[in-house]
């Protein structure tokens, strides 16, 4: 099942569940995934959000189309506790990993290819 994000309050319960989910975890993603939220939406084709839902009704999948056309998919992975970029959807290769270790610098020069 998915859903079209058109309204901030649809992107905040995706991350309010991430967060939740990761703060059973060690914690590693809290703080990165506020900064990739602002990457996402600085090279988000308006209106392309999507949020797939698992099994449970749990949203797991956020996708969107970059201004560059292409399509990214962002995942928490709970095994590794880290964010994942894959190309086009969350079973496509893992182009890049994030945790709180990553630097903001970092995240910049990422979402600026994407």
């Amino acid at each position: 099942m998915a859903i079209r994000v058109n309204d901030i309050e649809t992107l905040h319960d995706f991350v309010v569940g991430v967060m939740a989910r990761a703060g059973r975890q060690t914690t590693q993603v809290r703080a990165i995934v506020l900064a990739m939220l602002g990457g996402i939406i600085w090279r988000v084709d308006p209106g392309s959000i999507e949020i797939r839902f698992q099994d449970g009704g749990r949203a797991n999948d956020l996708r969107w189309v970059s201004i560059t056309g292409y399509e990214y998919s962002c995942t928490y992975n709970q095994h590794t506790d880290q964010m994942e970029i894959h190309d086009h959807n969350g079973r496509g290769s893992v182009l890049h990993t994030f945790s709180n270790d990553t630097l903001i610098a970092e995240v910049e020069r990422i979402f600026a290819t994407l």
